[in-house]
């Protein structure tokens, strides 16, 4: 039985009513990476890694969710809607505040998920929660939104009302996400192209260094914060600086005096995280992947030294990455601290590259690392009507 049937199954036996099935997506990142919250530019891809869900309302003011994959369970009024203990639980009922927010009518859920989207891989298990549970709720009660209005919604329920300063990035991929293609997308503006992801004789693939990024969550604020510091002190000297979208690094170099060190790092990193990603959409139109994989080096050296959002795993899989003749480059995916690397690896090198980065990977931490082929898909949908 395969996973959404399993979930189907176990809703069944929880609940008496027939339920609409979703599958929400999660994503990968090419190049882009912490730009999102500053206003810049991202290449996101979605992927075929899946949470699914199973919903259906129920008559009453009454929700009912059930996590299949931790067998937890959590239950509230739409009445009373408050923070949990449970956060997994957070990510769906940050949905429905932010509908109810609207003045929105809705009636109680009865909701069973689960999927093979691993938790703190750094493929974004959270904008799936959110995504996949928007368009559900959207669909269940007829509400009249588009992909964009849910990919802001669900990113103002991660704001709001869970607190997390994040940028549109995850939700945006995981319900905008096309075939085939990347997202270029400007996190100001929200305007958007796809990209063709021909990578010609190189394919994509994750390892995950099994180092969860919990973390993160505080050094994320940490690093937001600090950003928005070092634009501000531009901001004191330049005209129109509204965020780090807006400085040059000679306007920063220019400010220098005026921000710690620290803030100034950070800064340049954000600052040339854009160049790189005009850069690199130029070499993937050209089919120049040795160059793409120099970029991603590029970047992993800025999260690793300017951002400082690395691990030594993380750093140690990238080194393995760029001794080996058949990777053309590769970095860090997702907010830091744990998750995946990125890998531009050839085709024909595969194979001879898992084996050789998982035993050394072993060797140094004792750790069986797992890794994940990818397959760039169409993003967030609808499984099954009632």
């Amino acid at each position: 039985m395969n996973t959404l049937d399993r979930i189907a199954t176990v809703f069944s036996e929880k609940f008496s009513s027939q339920p609409l099935l979703v599958q929400g997506c999660g994503r990968i990142n090419i190049i882009g990476e912490h730009t999102d919250y500053n206003e810049g530019f991202v290449l996101p891809a979605s992927i075929n890694k899946y949470i699914y869900f199973a919903i259906a309302e129920n008559g009453t003011n009454e929700c009912h969710f059930h996590a299949l994959d931790i067998d937890d369970s959590y239950q509230f009024s739409l009445n009373n809607i408050q923070r949990s203990e449970k956060g997994w639980a957070n990510y769906l009922m940050g949905i429905l505040d932010q509908l109810q927010q609207e003045d929105i009518l809705l009636e109680g859920v009865d909701v069973v998920f689960g999927g093979n989207l691993p938790i703190g891989s750094g493929m974004s298990s959270s904008a799936a929660l959110e995504a996949g549970f928007a368009l559900g709720i959207c669909s269940l009660f007829n509400l009249q939104k588009s992909r964009q209005e849910l990919a802001q919604l669900a990113h103002r329920s991660s704001n709001n009302f869970l607190g997390v300063p994040s940028g549109i990035m995850d939700q945006f991929a995981s319900l905008l996400g096309q075939r085939g293609h990347a997202i270029k997308l400007d996190c100001r503006s929200l305007q958007y192209e796809y990209v063709p992801l021909d990578l010609g004789e190189y394919e994509l693939l994750l390892i995950n260094t099994g180092v969860s990024h919990a973390l993160a969550n505080s050094a994320y604020k940490d690093r937001v914060r600090e950003c928005h510091e070092g634009a501000a002190a531009v901001g004191r000297k330049y005209k129109g600086v509204e965020s780090l979208r807006d400085v040059s690094l000679a306007q920063l170099e220019d400010c220098r005096s005026d921000m710690t060190d620290i803030v100034f790092r950070r800064c340049q990193y954000v600052i040339e995280e854009n160049e790189r990603l005009h850069q690199a959409l130029s070499l993937l139109t050209n089919g120049k992947m040795e160059e793409l994989g120099a970029l991603l080096l590029r970047t992993h050296e800025g999260l690793s030294k300017e951002y400082e959002v690395s691990c030594r795993e993380l750093d140690f899989l990238v080194e393995l990455a760029k001794d080996h003749k058949g990777v053309a480059g590769a970095r860090m995916m997702g907010g830091g601290f744990g998750g995946c690397t990125l890998n531009l690896v050839k085709t024909e090198a595969r194979e001879d590259f898992l084996k050789y980065a998982k035993k050394e990977y072993y060797r140094a931490f004792s750790v069986q690392a797992e890794h994940y082929e990818l397959e760039i898909v169409d993003g967030t949908d609808i499984v099954r009507e009632q």
